[in-house]
């Protein structure tokens, strides 16, 4: 057995700064990439909604997390009131608020309803 490790090469002692080098870099290149695929983007729509939310005052038409579309009726500190039907109206938190609905956006859609219809002319039987 000690002819076994005798014949294995040893390890070379002045080759390893070169090596942590190189494995320092190589995590230092993963973390960039990481960075700019990830956390940045990440960070950058945490502060779009962020303003969104601060943003919403009576009147807008908001969409909530769990699809409710609705009117904003009262905004308060961390809660909306949010007025969902003629006389529905419902407390939410800010943080519920999926997205706000601009008229660009409402026009858009009846716009892409209208389009969805046929306008052929009907056939009258005889």
């Amino acid at each position: 057995m000690n002819k076994l490790f005798s014949e294995l090469p040893l390890l070379q002692s002045g080759n390893t700064t070169g090596s942590m080098v190189s494995t320092l870099v190589t995590f230092g290149l993963v973390f960039v990439i990481f960075y700019f695929l990830i956390i940045r983007p990440q960070n950058k729509k945490q502060k779009e909604t962020r303003k969104m939310i601060e943003a919403v005052k009576k009147g807008d038409k908001v969409i909530t997390a769990g699809g409710v579309h609705a009117t904003v009726y009262t905004v308060k500190e961390k809660t909306v009131i949010l007025k969902v039907d003629d006389n529905t109206k419902m407390e939410f938190s800010k943080s519920a608020i999926a997205s706000v609905v601009t008229k660009g956006e409402e026009k858009g859609e009846e716009k892409g309803e209208a389009e969805s219809v046929s306008e052929k002319p009907v056939e009258e039987k005889k």
